[in-house]
Protein backbone atom coordinates (compact mmCIF):
# COMPACT_ATOMS: atom_id res chain seq x y z
CA UNK A 1 0.00 0.00 0.00
CA UNK A 2 2.91 2.00 0.18
CA UNK A 3 4.82 1.51 -2.61
CA UNK A 4 1.52 2.78 -4.34
CA UNK A 5 0.58 6.03 -2.42
CA UNK A 6 4.83 7.23 -3.28
CA UNK A 7 4.09 5.84 -6.89
CA UNK A 8 1.01 8.66 -6.66
CA UNK A 9 3.21 11.14 -5.20
CA UNK A 10 5.78 11.12 -7.78
CA UNK A 11 3.62 11.20 -10.49
CA UNK A 12 1.72 13.87 -9.03
CA UNK A 13 4.75 16.18 -8.32
CA UNK A 14 5.99 15.33 -11.68
CA UNK A 15 3.24 16.81 -13.34
CA UNK A 16 3.26 19.53 -10.96
CA UNK A 17 6.91 20.32 -11.29
CA UNK A 18 6.63 20.62 -15.28
CA UNK A 19 3.37 22.74 -15.04
CA UNK A 20 4.43 24.91 -12.57
CA UNK A 21 8.04 24.81 -11.39
CA UNK A 22 8.12 27.19 -8.90
CA UNK A 23 5.11 25.70 -6.77
CA UNK A 24 6.14 22.00 -7.06
CA UNK A 25 9.24 22.91 -4.68
CA UNK A 26 6.89 23.25 -1.37
CA UNK A 27 5.32 19.58 -1.70
CA UNK A 28 8.56 18.42 -2.89
CA UNK A 29 10.08 19.47 0.23
CA UNK A 30 6.91 18.26 2.62
CA UNK A 31 7.01 14.55 1.27
CA UNK A 32 10.32 14.76 1.32
CA UNK A 33 10.17 16.07 5.60
CA UNK A 34 7.46 13.71 6.18
CA UNK A 35 9.02 10.43 4.91
CA UNK A 36 12.55 12.17 6.70
CA UNK A 37 10.35 11.70 9.86
CA UNK A 38 9.51 7.99 9.11
CA UNK A 39 13.17 7.29 8.30
CA UNK A 40 14.95 8.84 11.75
CA UNK A 41 11.77 6.89 13.47
CA UNK A 42 12.44 3.66 11.95
CA UNK A 43 16.76 4.31 12.71
CA UNK A 44 15.46 4.35 16.36
CA UNK A 45 15.68 0.45 16.24
CA UNK A 46 18.50 -0.81 17.63
CA UNK A 47 20.69 -2.95 15.10
CA UNK A 48 20.62 -3.99 11.81
CA UNK A 49 16.75 -3.55 12.13
CA UNK A 50 17.26 0.24 12.39
CA UNK A 51 18.86 0.23 8.81
CA UNK A 52 15.90 -2.06 7.29
CA UNK A 53 13.28 0.09 8.82
CA UNK A 54 14.76 3.51 7.89
CA UNK A 55 15.60 2.40 4.25
CA UNK A 56 11.91 2.33 2.31
CA UNK A 57 12.09 5.82 3.75
CA UNK A 58 15.41 7.18 2.93
CA UNK A 59 14.16 5.46 -1.33
CA UNK A 60 11.00 6.67 -1.21
CA UNK A 61 12.44 10.29 -0.21
CA UNK A 62 15.17 10.03 -3.11
CA UNK A 63 12.46 9.09 -5.84
CA UNK A 64 10.26 11.86 -4.93
CA UNK A 65 13.65 14.51 -5.20
CA UNK A 66 14.51 13.01 -8.75
CA UNK A 67 10.83 13.12 -9.53
CA UNK A 68 10.72 16.71 -9.04
CA UNK A 69 13.62 16.95 -10.48
CA UNK A 70 13.39 15.33 -13.41
CA UNK A 71 9.54 17.48 -14.08
CA UNK A 72 11.37 20.58 -13.73
CA UNK A 73 14.52 19.96 -15.99
CA UNK A 74 11.81 18.44 -18.63
CA UNK A 75 9.99 21.77 -18.40
CA UNK A 76 13.42 23.47 -19.01
CA UNK A 77 14.03 21.90 -22.23
CA UNK A 78 10.59 22.95 -23.75
CA UNK A 79 10.73 25.48 -26.92
CA UNK A 80 7.89 27.02 -25.20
Amino acid sequence: MMVVGIVAVCAVLLVLAFLVPRLSRHPERGTQRTLGLGSRAGGKAPGVLGRLFSKPFRSSSKAVGKSGSAGRRARGHMPF
